[in-house]
């Protein structure tokens, strides 16, 4: 033992410890140092970004959407309103698994493929922490199984948003059109910002024409949500802008009149105040309700629209294409006396058909055996088929063409609606580039009576009868009045169709005989509704559907309803200082006489009653 203690190097053994010692406390310094470094630098050195970090958890900017903007007729009647619904959102930031979460919510209520589909599509487009809609307008059983179980579930959110209504369904469908969920195309093309907690847009007609204007501006709120992400109170909150209101030239009550009297048919009336282009009146029938599309109709239903042999989702006053058969007469009579071709005296002869030279096809009149001698006032108040093949050929259809397209036919009209149609006014370089064949003077002979070729919507033939009412003033009509406080300037006359006076007169005094002469096509169908208390100036019209052939008759018992020709029927009152022009589509209602005239009636009627009422027309 002794030696044990002789080997033993102490001071060796002192210095070791020592040593390691030494280095602990070096070790011991250096994390020390490290961790009081580490301390300083997350609370001198990058506090303002961790305290950045802590608000962003505990303080979330939330979009406020605007009131869309109210829309009114002309008296102020609620066309468009905005009313309450409740809108279940997700804040994916804060709902964990949210496949998950989905699936849980399938169980609750039922959440279909594309309501799915829609919700991603919006989600990969959001800001962090905003809420993205899944369900839109929850029922009250909905809501009450969320409430019940809303805590089991993280970033649920169910809010109250205003949804657009219309109190009018389906009479007004196709004017003020419909609201409807953003899809992705309409999502790359829109401005995110103006469109923040936005999730519905104008799908159509005027609420997407004004869409900019409708919309207003978002406003936000700063809100403090505690650790589940429920909000605390709210710090701080921007007000929306509301959307700016739009007021109307058209009159609920024309509307439900014209709506009314097209009733069982299929088919369009449009009504014009003259005296500045605004629109009265726009119907087409049969409608459709907008209401569904608002929140997502289901496909069954919008199957049911689509296959519908009715077509209630076409807008027939703007975007139906029909040929306008006699209607466009009277253009074509200011033409001829215009040009020289006939003079008020000049008669022609009808035996009841007409033929080109050095042919034997025979373009028949609608009269058989004919009107015998005719003139151009005589050939508008009895619709003489003959008189006007004989001028239209004479004149050729470059004149056709030019009168034509002065009158408004084959160019869109400019009306504040969406997808107008342009229907259709031929000529040689339109037949070459459209059908690559050459201009034949067959197409001339059906071209002078609005058949062949040419097609026009009804509204093109309301501006039509508007131009001959003003004597030539053109303009573009015009639906909306006034948009917030600010007036919509009224259309003004580009130009005027220049025409001697005596030609207007000539061709006017013509169509008031359409109404009261003896023989006047529209006479008979007016007169039995009772007694005119005041001077009208139309155009019957009949448009074929199916061709008939050469020596056949044309025999409506044979034929189905979708086969019978269409009625149509363009008109304007007072003769003397003209205050509305009407025009009037029946899709196989045979004559205008007997079945688009007294629509045209019942409309101008009611209008001028109105108006003897209160001042319709005026402020």
């Amino acid at each position: 033992m002794n030696a044990d203690r002789l080997l033993r190097d102490h001071r060796r053994e002192h210095r070791l410890f020592a040593g390691r010692l030494g280095l602990a406390l070096l070790g011991m310094g250096l994390l020390f140092t490290l961790l009081v470094w580490r301390y300083f630098d997350l609370q001198v050195l990058r506090h303002e970004d961790f305290v950045t970090r802590a608000e962003r958890n505990r303080i979330h900017v939330r979009a406020i959407p605007p009131p869309r903007g109210l829309i009114f007729d002309r008296n102020g009647v609620l066309l468009a309103d905005n009313r309450p619904g409740f809108i279940l959102s997700i804040v994916i930031e804060r709902a964990g698994n949210l496949d998950l979460l989905l699936a849980e919510l399938q169980r609750l209520i039922a959440l279909g493929d594309a309501e799915l589909e829609r919700f991603r599509q919006l989600a990969a487009r959001r800001r962090p922490y905003e809420s993205v809609p899944l369900r839109y307008n929850l029922t009250e059983e909905e809501q009450s199984i969320l409430a019940v179980n809303e805590y089991r579930f993280e970033g649920l959110e169910i809010s109250a948003q205003l949804v657009r209504h219309y109190p009018q369904g389906a009479m007004l469908a196709h004017v003020l059109g419909y609201m409807g969920r953003i899809d992705e195309t309409e999502l790359k093309a829109i401005d995110p910002d103006a469109y923040r907690g936005v999730y519905s847009i104008g799908k159509a007609g005027l609420e997407r024409f004004y869409e900019a204007e409708l919309l207003g501006k978002p406003g936000y709120e700063y809100a403090e949500t505690n650790a589940r992400g429920r909000v605390m109170r709210v710090i701080e909150r921007t007000e929306p802008t509301a959307g700016r209101n739009l007021r109307l030239h058209l009159d609920l009550r024309l509307q439900q009149e014209a709506y009314a009297a097209l009733a069982g048919e299929r088919g369009a009336v449009v009504a014009i105040d003259v005296r500045d282009g605004g629109v009265l009146a726009l119907a087409s029938a049969p409608g459709f309700d907008p209401n569904p599309f608002v929140t997502g109709i289901s496909s069954a239903a919008y199957r049911e629209l689509t296959q519908s042999s009715d077509r209630p989702l076409f807008d027939r006053a703007t975007r139906g294409q029909y040929p306008p058969g006699s209607t466009v007469k009277p253009l074509f009579a200011l033409a001829a006396l215009d040009s020289g071709v006939v003079t008020p005296t000049t008669r022609i002869y009808d035996p009841g058909f007409f033929r080109l030279e050095n042919s034997s096809h025979r373009y028949r009149d609608w009269k058989r055996g004919g009107h015998g001698w005719v003139t151009v006032r005589e050939g508008v108040v009895q619709s003489c088929d003959i008189f006007f093949y004989t001028v239209g050929t004479r004149m050729g259809i470059d004149r056709l063409y030019q009168i034509g397209t002065q009158f408004g036919l084959g160019v869109k009209t400019g009306i504040d609606l969406p997808n107008e149609a342009a229907g259709v006014m031929p000529s040689r370089d339109w037949k070459r580039a459209v059908r690559g064949v050459a201009w034949y003077p067959g197409d001339t002979v059906n071209t002078s009576i609005g058949q062949g070729f040419m097609t026009a919507t009804p509204l093109q033939l309301a501006v039509a009868a508007m131009r001959i009412a003003t004597r030539g003033e053109v303009r573009a009509p015009r639906l909306a009045r006034t948009l917030g406080q600010s007036p919509v300037a009224a259309p003004l006359a580009i130009e005027r169709i220049q025409l001697a006076d005596s030609t207007w007169a000539a061709v006017i005094e013509a169509m008031r005989g359409v109404v009261e002469d003896r023989r006047g096509t529209a006479r008979t169908a007016l007169l039995a509704m009772g007694p005119l208390r005041y001077s009208l100036a139309g155009k019957t019209g009949t448009a074929q559907v199916v061709g008939i052939k050469q020596n056949e008759r044309y025999d409506a018992r044979r034929l189905a309803k979708e086969q019978l020709d269409h009625a149509l029927f363009i008109a304007f009152a007072p003769v003397e200082a003209p205050r509305i022009a009407v025009a009037v589509i029946v899709e196989n209602g045979e004559h205008g006489s007997s079945t688009a005239a007294p629509v045209a009636r019942q409309v101008i009627d009611t209008y001028l009653g109105l108006a003897a009422q209160e001042p319709v027309g005026g402020t």
